[in-house]
C-alpha cells in the first residue's frame, strides 16, 4: 500500500487544545470526545511517577533512574498527527466538520504502514537524540516496533514541519507540567525493556475508567487507579514458622533437612537450584524461602512458573493456601489472592486490561500481579522479541521467580530459559529452580558456571554478591519399585484385575488421542465390574477440566481415604498427571517416555506413606514399550505417536536404560538413570542416524530461539510466539450449544454446553465494569486450546464482532494480526458444526463431551 503525500504540506496543525488522545463510549453507544493529548500524557507520566515511588529503594535505584516518568509521559506525542486526529474525530458520534475539513488530504487508514501513532512518536524523537533507547521505547508502547524505514519526524504524511513543531511544543509543556527536564540515561537493552514496560503499563492504567471523563479532575485519582490495578506492595505477617505456614491443622509439618537448607541458603537475589525427589516438598521449600524474602522486603512478589499449560490448576490451590497464611488481613491481596479463577476480576488494568483487550487474558495479567501462578511461557516471553514482551520484563523485576520442573524443557525452551535466568539476575530477581531430574550439564547451563557435585539431593546456590556453593543433603531412604514391560492388551487386563481388587490405578499416555482410545477400551471392559474409569487431559473446556480434576484428585489425593475404599478406579491421562497434581496411585501403567518423565510418573506411585492400600497392592510400574531393536530400526512404527512428542533418539536411549531393570531404587538411582540416558556416547548405525537427527533438530530449534530473542525484524504476536519445540500451532476454541441475536436488547443470547443461557451485550460498556469482566470470564470457561489442524476453520472477524468486547480479536489498524479465536456449536449428537450448521473441518470429524473432551477422528 503506497500512500501519496498530501498536496499541501504547509497546512496548519490542529491547536493542542483540540488534539484528542481519547474518545469514550457511553452506555448507550454514543462516542464522545475524551482527554486531550496533553492531558492524557500528563496523567500517564504521573501514574509512572507514582508507580516508581511505590517500588523499594533497591529496585528503583537499579532500574528506574530519574526522568523515567518523562518517557512514559511522552509516549503519545505521536497522536499530534493528522492521520490520528482524522481517525479519532471521524469516530465521534457528533462530527466536527471544521476539524475534519482541515484534515481531508490525509488518509487515516495509512497509519498501519508506520505502526500508528507510536511510529510518529519514535520518528519525532529520532530527530532529537534524547539518549540511547528512548525513541525506541516510545515507538514500542503498543507492543511492537514500528516500521520507520522511509519516514522522519517531518515527513509529509506526519504533517511535515508544522506538525513536528507542534509535537515539540507538546514536549516542552510536558516537561513543565512534570517538572522534569531531562530524559534518563538508559544503560542497556534490558533496562530499556523494563522502562518500555513501565511506559506501557502506565498508559494502560492512565487510560482506565477513572480517567475517561475529560471533565473530571484526574489528580486525586492516581493513587486509587494504582490500588485498583493491584499495584500495592503486599503486607505479610512477620515471624511465621514453616509449620505455621504449611500445617493442615491436624498434623505439624516441621521442615525436612532438604527444605531447611534451601531456606537457609536463599538470603538475597541470585539463582538457587534444588534437586530433590518427587514428593519431598520442593514447592513448600521454595514458597517459604520466598516468604522470608518478602518479610525482609527483599522481593516485590512471587511468580510461580509451571512447565506447560498441561499442568494442573491444582497448584493454584496450594499457592493460594500459602498466601492466605502469610498475608495480613489488611493486605489488598488477601481479598483477591492469586490472579486465577475469578479473583483476577477484582483488578482493573486500564484500557488493554478490559475484556476484549490484548492483556485481559488471565495468563498475561498474572505476570503483572504481585502473586501469580502461570506457565513458564509467559516468563520466557520477557526476553523474546514478541508483542508486549517488555511488559513481562517489567512485571518480573524484583520478584521471586520459581521455575518448576525445569528438567522437562527441550533444547528450544532451554535456550530461551538460559537467557531468562541471566536476565532475571539483572532484574534483581531471586530465581529458585526446582527439579527432580536435572542433568549436571543442564544445571551448569542454567547457572552459567561450572558446578561439580554429583550428590543427590543437592542445593546449588549462586547469590548475586557471593560465590557458588554446593550444599549436600543427607540421602533419603530408598523405596523399591518393581518394573516390567508389557503390551496394551496385557496392561488393560492387568489394570482391570487390580482395580476390581480395589486398587487405584493410574495410566499415563503421551498423547490425548491415545489416552482417549485407552479410556474407551477400559470403560467398555469395565462394564459390570465395580470399577470407575476417568480421563484427564488438556482438551477439555476450562470448566469441565476443573470439574474433572476436583473429582479425581479427591479420590486419589490425601482427602480421598474414605472414597478409596468404596471401589477400584482407573484414571487415564496425559502429562498433566505427571506434574503438580498431588495424586497417589496403587499401580502405575505408563507409555514409554524419556527417563525424566518416567521418574516423574513414578513419583505418583505410593506417594503417601499413610495411605491404606488393598492387600493385593504392590509398588509396581508397567511400561508399555516395543522391543528395543524394533524401536531403533523404525521408531515411528514402534513408538507410534510418542515419536512425534519425544525425540526417537531419547526414547531409544531411555528404553535401553529401562528394558533390563527388574526394579529401581528411588530416589537413590535417579541421578544414575538420568545421566545414563543423556550422557554422550559413541553410537553406531541407526542410533547414530537418530542422534544426528536430534542434533540437527536441536540446532534448528536453537536458531529459532535466538531469532526469537533477537531485537530485530518483525515482532510476532504473543499467541504466535514459540517458546517450546512444537511443529504444531495451537489455537483457542470457544464451544457453545447455540446462539441467537437479540436485537431488542442489543446483544446475542448464548447457550452454554451446560444449558445455561446468557445475554452477551454487544457493547460491554453498557454493563458495570465488574459485570463486564464476569461475562467475559463466563465465556472463557467454555474455551480450550487445540492444535490448529484439529480446530474448526478460521472465522472472519466480521462474523464474530459481537464477541469483540469479550475476546481479543486483534487490532488490524496497528498490526496485521489474524483472529486467533475459533468458534463452533456442539450439536445434540456431540458433533461440532459451524455457526450456520456447516462442517467445521475438512479432514477430521470433531466432537465434544464432558467425559472424553474434544475428540478428533480422521475422516
Amino acid at each position: 500500500m503506497r500512500v501519496p503525500a498530501p498536496k499541501n504540506t504547509s497546512l496548519p496543525p490542529i491547536p493542542l487544545d483540540q488534539c484528542l488522545a481519547k474518545s469514550f463510549k457511553k452506555s448507550d453507544g454514543t462516542v464522545l470526545p475524551g482527554r486531550l493529548v496533553l492531558n492524557h500524557c500528563q496523567i500517564v507520566g504521573e501514574v509512572a511517577r507514582a508507580m516508581i515511588s511505590r517500588m523499594p529503594d533497591w529496585l528503583r535505584t537499579e532500574l528506574f533512574p530519574a526522568g523515567s516518568e518523562l518517557i512514559a509521559a511522552a509516549h503519545d506525542i505521536g497522536k499530534v498527527s493528522p492521520t490520528f486526529q482524522k481517525k479519532i474525530y471521524s469516530a465521534l458520534s457528533i462530527k466536527d466538520e471544521q476539524v475534519l475539513s482541515s484534515l481531508k488530504e490525509f488518509n487515516a487508514e495509512s497509519e498501519k504502514l508506520w505502526g500508528g501513532h507510536g511510529g510518529v512518536s519514535q520518528a519525532t524523537f529520532d530527530t532529537l537524540n534524547p539518549g540511547s533507547f528512548v525513541a525506541e521505547i516510545l515507538g514500542q508502547h503498543h507492543g511492537f516496533s514500528p516500521n520507520l524505514a522511509v519516514y522522519t519526524g517531518s515527513s509529509a504524511v506526519f504533517g511535515a514541519k508544522t506538525w513536528q513543531d507542534q509535537r515539540l511544543e507538546l514536549l516542552a509543556q510536558l516537561r513543565e507540567c512534570l517538572g522534569t527536564e531531562n530524559f534518563p540515561v538508559v544503560r542497556n537493552g534490558l533496562q530499556a525493556r523494563v522502562l518500555a514496560g513501565l511506559t506501557t503499563v502506565s498508559d494502560w492504567i492512565g487510560s482506565g475508567s477513572l480517567f475517561e471523563d475529560p471533565s473530571s479532575d484526574w489528580r486525586p485519582r492516581i493513587e486509587q487507579a494504582l490500588d485498583n490495578a493491584g499495584y500495592v506492595h503486599p503486607t505479610v505477617i512477620p515471624g511465621l514458622s514453616f509449620s505455621e505456614v504449611f500445617s493442615d491443622g491436624i498434623a505439624d509439618f516441621p521442615p525436612r533437612e532438604t527444605q531447611l537448607k534451601l531456606i537457609e541458603a536463599t538470603t538475597q537475589a541470585g539463582i538457587y537450584v534444588l534437586e530433590a525427589p518427587m514428593g519431598l516438598g520442593k514447592t513448600e521449600a521454595a514458597l517459604y524461602a520466598a516468604y522470608q524474602l518478602l518479610e525482609k522486603k527483599l522481593a516485590t512478589g512471587i511468580y510461580f512458573a509451571l512447565p506447560t499449560q498441561l499442568t494442573s490448576d491444582k497448584i493454584h490451590e496450594r499457592v493460594n493456601a500459602f498466601l492466605n497464611r502469610i498475608l495480613a488481613d489488611e493486605s489488598l491481596h488477601k481479598k483477591a489472592l492469586l490472579v486465577h479463577g475469578n479473583a483476577w476480576l477484582k483488578f482493573e488494568m486500564g484500557e488493554e486490561g478490559n475484556p476484549g483487550g490484548a492483556w485481559f487474558a488471565q495468563g498475561k495479567r498474572g505476570i503483572l500481579a504481585p502473586f501469580a501462578v502461570g506457565t513458564v511461557d509467559q516468563a520466557l516471553m520477557a526476553v523474546m522479541n514478541v508483542k508486549h514482551g517488555f511488559v513481562r520484563t517489567f512485571g518480573l523485576a524484583g520478584k521471586v521467580v520459581i521455575l518448576d520442573e525445569v528438567h522437562s524443557y527441550d533444547s528450544f525452551t532451554g535456550t530461551i530459559l538460559d537467557e531468562l535466568v541471566k536476565a532475571l539476575r539483572q532484574l534483581q530477581c531471586t530465581v529458585i529452580i526446582l527439579s527432580a531430574t536435572l542433568t549436571q550439564e543442564r544445571r551448569n547451563k542454567l547457572l552459567d558456571i561450572k558446578s561439580t557435585s554429583t550428590a543427590y539431593p543437592l542445593i546449588t546456590a549462586l547469590p548475586n554478591t557471593s560465590e557458588l556453593s554446593e550444599i549436600d543433603v543427607t540421602s533419603i531412604p530408598d523405596a523399591f519399585v518393581s518394573i516390567t514391560h508389557h503390551q496394551d492388551a496385557d496392561a488393560i487386563e492387568g489394570a482391570l484385575i487390580r482395580a476390581e481388587a480395589g486398587q487405584q490405578v493410574l495410566w499415563i499416555e503421551n498423547t490425548v488421542n491415545e489416552a482417549q482410545e485407552i479410556f474407551r477400551r477400559l470403560s467398555a471392559n469395565a462394564q459390570g465390574l465395580n470399577v470407575s474409569c476417568g480421563l484427564l487431559h488438556s482438551r477439555f473446556t476450562k470448566m469441565d477440566r476443573a470439574s474433572n480434576e476436583n473429582v479425581w484428585v479427591t479420590h486419589y489425593g490425601k482427602a480421598g481415604a474414605e472414597t478409596r475404599r468404596q471401589q477400584g478406579r482407573i484414571l487415564v491421562g496425559t502429562q498433566v498427571l505427571e506434574q503438580s497434581l498431588d495424586i497417589d496411585a496403587d499401580f502405575l501403567v505408563s507409555r514409554i517416555a524419556p527417563t525424566d518423565m518416567l521418574l516423574q510418573r513414578m513419583g505418583r506411585l505410593w506417594r503417601h506413606s499413610e495411605t491404606q492400600r488393598p492387600s493385593s497392592a504392590q509398588r509396581e510400574a508397567w511400561i508399555l514399550s516395543p522391543n528395543l531393536d524394533s524401536g531403533i530400526a523404525n521408531p515411528e512404527l514402534a513408538f507410534g505417536a510418542s515419536a512425534k512428542v519425544y525425540a526417537p533418539y531419547v526414547l531409544c536411549r531411555s528404553l535401553a536404560v529401562w528394558q533390563n531393570l527388574a526394579q529401581v531404587r528411588l530416589p537413590g538411582q535417579i541421578r544414575e538413570l538420568i545421566e545414563a540416558t543423556y550422557a554422550k556416547q559413541v553410537e553406531s548405525a541407526d542410533m547414530a542416524k537418530h542422534f544426528h537427527q536430534l542434533e540437527k533438530t536441536r540446532s534448528k530449534l536453537e536458531r529459532f530461539a535466538m531469532i526469537g530473542l533477537s531485537r530485530n525484524g518483525i515482532t510476532p504476536s504473543e499467541e504466535n510466539a514459540q517458546t517450546r519445540h512444537s511443529e504444531i500451532e495451537t489455537t483457542e476454541v470457544l464451544l457453545i450449544r447455540a446462539y441467537q441475536p437479540d436485537r431488542k436488547n442489543h446483544g446475542t443470547v448464548v447457550t452454554f454446553l451446560s444449558g445455561e443461557r446468557m445475554l452477551i451485550p454487544h457493547n460491554g460498556r453498557s454493563m458495570t465494569r465488574q459485570r463486564w469482566r464476569e461475562t467475559s470470564a463466563s465465556l472463557t470457561q467454555s474455551t480450550l486450546k487445540v492444535a490448529e489442524h484439529l480446530a474448526p476453520k478460521p472465522i472472519i472477524r466480521e462474523q464474530i464482532t459481537w464477541l469483540g468486547d469479550y475476546f481479543y480479536l486483534g487490532k488490524p489498524e496497528y498490526y496485521e494480526e489474524s483472529v486467533m479465536l475459533r468458534i463452533a456449536l456442539v450439536a445434540d449428537d456431540e458433533s461440532l458444526v459451524g455457526l450456520a450448521g456447516e462442517p467445521v473441518n475438512d479432514k477430521y470429524q470433531l466432537s465434544y463431551n464432558a467425559t472424553q473432551g474434544y475428540v478428533a477422528k480422521k475422516k
